[in-house]
């Protein structure tokens, strides 16, 4: 599988963290930066990971900021994406089973690189369940309100 992974400075040293143990799994990675604790906006690495994925470069994607707000809020922006900010397995599993979330976010200030890597394992590994209510539901959230 095909991850797309992008942070701002706040979160550089987790997205490394996260691309080395992807990596030891077997994914394949596109890193959108950014490339160093030097401060950046992090909307540009959101649109960037988030464009990877609607476009179909990627299967999934990955955002992280500080908070893992800001990122989320500039990833759902591009059409398609259905990034979920996510500070516990559970919540990573419920958005891909009921939301079919295709992008993660996380805070780097939020969640220790252990518990972000268990996040992201859960994100990754978890199907859509495909349930009648739940595909509408994910119609009904690509709708413009």
């Amino acid at each position: 599988m095909k991850i797309a992974i992008g942070s701002d400075h706040g979160g550089f040293d987790l997205k490394e963290h996260i691309k080395a143990h992807l990596l030891e799994e077997g994914y394949e990675i596109i890193d959108k930066g950014c490339d160093s604790k030097e401060s950046c906006d992090y909307p540009v690495f959101g649109h960037a990971v988030a464009h990877a994925v609607a476009d179909g470069e990627a299967e999934r994607g990955i955002v992280i900021c500080t908070t893992g707000i800001g990122i989320s809020i500039a990833a759902n922006k591009v059409k398609g994406i259905r990034a979920a900010l996510c500070t516990n397995e559970l919540m990573a599993k419920m958005t891909r089973l009921h939301n079919d979330a295709n992008v993660l976010a996380l805070g780097a200030n939020i969640v220790g690189p252990g518990l972000a890597v268990a996040i992201t394992d859960t994100f990754l590994k978890e199907d859509f369940s495909g349930g009648e209510r739940h595909v509408r539901r994910v119609k009904e959230i690509e709708e413009e309100a």
